[in-house]
């Protein structure tokens, strides 16, 4: 996880470490569906559209007022504001992860594969709430033909089997 470009979210979980100051490292902060997370004698701070880096700085600024020259690290330590959905004719259809980089294939794979009578060639991806849909056809992507089918996922798609 880059701390410089990586921007946090709801439901992440990260690890702030003051150095030097064992009192206010806290080793497991689950960042609220708000975006915030509260912190011992600072209080709320907004987490949420941050990256770790710009999370540390702010953190350092505040604490600033009881410590002199705080060194403050944040880590991702799980990801779990970056989310994708499978439904419909899967082995596990739910709501996955979506931690690092993953093809529609892969996610299928994650699913558990396909139950008996799933229509593997006509795989829908609903991206942007629905205003973009993309077609899969995995009979052909597992047979080397169309692989600009199989794109990434993105945070927040949808993935429909039938």
């Amino acid at each position: 996880m880059n701390a410089k470009t990586y921007v946090i979210g709801p439901e992440d979980i990260l690890g702030i470490i003051v150095y030097g100051q064992r009192d206010f490292s806290i080793p497991s902060y689950l960042v609220r569906p708000d975006g915030v997370i509260s912190v011992p004698l600072i209080g709320e701070v907004t987490a949420a559209g941050h990256t770790p880096e710009q999370l540390g700085g702010d953190i350092a600024e505040q604490l600033k007022k009881f410590i002199k020259n705080p060194d403050v690290q944040v880590q991702v330590l799980q990801v779990h504001s970056r989310k994708f959905r499978i439904q419909g004719e899967v082995n596990r259809p739910g709501e996955f992860d979506l931690v690092r980089p993953t093809s529609v294939l892969e996610a299928l794979v994650n699913a558990g594969g396909f139950r008996e009578w799933a229509d593997e060639k006509n795989i829908k991806i609903f991206r942007d709430g629905g205003k973009k849909i993309l077609k899969f056809n995995y009979r052909d992507v597992i047979q080397g033909k169309h692989l600009d089918q199989n794109v990434q996922v993105e945070p927040n798609d949808i993935i429909i089997v039938r």
